[in-house]
Parts: C-alpha cells; sequence; structure tokens
C-alpha cells in the first residue's frame, strides 16, 4: 500500500509562518516590560571636575506604579537600583498610571533608593493629571529632593556641579513655559549642568548653551515600535527624534530613557525599559 504525500498549498505553507511568527511578537511583548535592562552612557565633557570624573549617576523614569507595575516590582527595582552603588539617582517623573490611592505605596517603596549624594526628581504629565501635591508631598517624605523649578549644587571638595529641574510643562496645554534662567544664573561657562526635564521636547525652549546634559523620560522610547526602528506613536511634539537614546541639539546633550512602567497596555515591543548609568568623565 503507498502512502501519498500531501503537500500544503504555498498559501496555506505561508499563512501558517505568518501566524507563528505573529504569535512569538505576541507572547514577547507581554515578557518584554520584565526584561528591564541597564543601559551604561558615559558623559565626557571637559566642564565635569576632576572630583567627579568617575561618578555615577542612575536615572529611571516613567515607574507609573499601578495596575501594570506592581508594588513588588517597585520593590524590586529599588534594589536593583541600590545594588548599582549610585553616586546620585535621579527620578524622571510620572510615578503612578491611574488611580492616585497608588501614589503613597509608590514612595513608601522609593523611600528605599540610596545615594551617596542624594536622590533627586521631578515630576511628569501622569503626576499633574493626578495629585501633584501628595506626590511633592510624599516625594519629600521619601527623602527625594524634588527639583520643582529648583536647582542644587553638588559639591566635591572644591569642585562642584549643578543639577536642575523643572516641573511638568507643556505650552500646547498649559498657560506658561519654564524659565530656567534663575536656576542657572549663577553658572559659570565652565560649570557642569545637568538639567532634568520630564520631556525631552524642553530641549527645543532651551535658549542657552548652559545646559550640558538634559535627562527625560516621557516617551517609553515608543513603548511598541517597528523592531526598534520606528514606533507608530511617540508623546512627543517633534516624531521620532527625542524617541529614545542620546540627541545632541547644538545647544545641549539630551539623554531619553525609555522609562520601567507602561500605560495603556502592559507590554512593550522592542523598547525595553530601562535603567539608565550616566558615568561622568573629564574628556
Amino acid at each position: 500500500m503507498k502512502i501519498k504525500k500531501v503537500k500544503l498549498p504555498e498559501i496555506l505553507k505561508f499563512s501558517v509562518i505568518v501566524f507563528a511568527f505573529l504569535a512569538t511578537c505576541s507572547i514577547y511583548s507581554f515578557i518584554e516590560p520584565y526584561l528591564i535592562e541597564e543601559q551604561i552612557t558615559i558623559i565626557s565633557d571637559s566642564d565635569v571636575p576632576r572630583n567627579f570624573t568617575g561618578k555615577k549617576i542612575v536615572f529611571i523614569s516613567d515607574i507609573h506604579h499601578g495596575q501594570f507595575f506592581e508594588r513588588d516590582r517597585v520593590a524590586a527595582l529599588v534594589r536593583k537600583v541600590n545594588e548599582l552603588d549610585p553616586d546620585i539617582i535621579v527620578l524622571g517623573g510620572d510615578y503612578i498610571y491611574g488611580s492616585t490611592a497608588y501614589i503613597e505605596p509608590c514612595f513608601e517603596e522609593l523611600s528605599g533608593l540610596k545615594a551617596k549624594m542624594g536622590v533627586f526628581g521631578v515630576t511628569g504629565n501622569h503626576d499633574e493629571w493626578g495629585d501633584y501635591n501628595l506626590t511633592v508631598t510624599s516625594m519629600e517624605k521619601a527623602g527625594i529632593i524634588v527639583l520643582s523649578d529648583r536647582a542644587e549644587w553638588l559639591e566635591i571638595g572644591e569642585d562642584k556641579i549643578k543639577i536642575a529641574g523643572i516641573d511638568w510643562h507643556d505650552s500646547r496645554h498649559f498657560s506658561g513655559e519654564p524659565d530656567i534662567g534663575p536656576l542657572i544664573m549663577d553658572v559659570e561657562e565652565n560649570d557642569f549642568v545637568i538639567l532634568v526635564s520630564h520631556t525631552p521636547d524642553f530641549a527645543e525652549e532651551l535658549r542657552t548653551g548652559k545646559v550640558d546634559l538634559l535627562l527625560s523620560g516621557h516617551t517609553h522610547g515608543g513603548q511598541i515600535t517597528f523592531f526598534g526602528f520606528w514606533a507608530p506613536y511617540v508623546p512627543s511634539y517633534y516624531g521620532q527624534k527625542y524617541r529614545s537614546g542620546i540627541v545632541k541639539t547644538d545647544r545641549t546633550t539630551v539623554l531619553i530613557s525609555n522609562g520601567v512602567g507602561n500605560t495603556f497596555l502592559p507590554i512593550r515591543f522592542f523598547a525595553r525599559p530601562q535603567i539608565n548609568i550616566v558615568i561622568l568623565e573629564n574628556g
């Protein structure tokens, strides 16, 4: 007895391959939010003072504690950051997603962050849309220095750098724009200045060359991208320009973090959550 081999039509083969590919991508998109990567960036600048060379800044943004990023994950994030032994920790805003009931539990966990020279933070749009006053109060209670349109000098011996921060501003939806002039009025030309802004779009509003490094988040790296090359939606008025990574403008260097949490859906695709590690160098 002969057994006949039945060949699948080419279109059916193709359909099976496409289905398997899409199913794999779909499953992976639910896994990726848990794959937090440590992204190391070396900032080499002649304005970095000798005593700050080699200092480590850990930057985390867009935690979005809520239904997609539970409290135990915030606690795990704190442990992970502390294991990096940072000199400075910077928080880029958007601490919760959804109910304001998540604010206090989030900062109860973030109070465990440890850095030799301090923990600093700004607010984001979700913090403004939620309960801004409770957010700021909870930040202060957690030992976080709130850079709400405020600046601080950090000193080691005779050397110093300035870290400044601005609240969430969006000139197309809110009246007024942040004026960082008062924050840097005592800055000399060769001082190293870090500015923290939740949105990277503020890079386009800078009217000074005194800011050496702008730390921002907000975009989630697009959250869902076409294999990391392009995102159908980026919450920026400048499209893909400030989606993720390092962008150099004629006035400053911008670092845009993918953040660690999610909004809208508990998925990411080729926009892995990040803990950003910045190493300062004089160069």
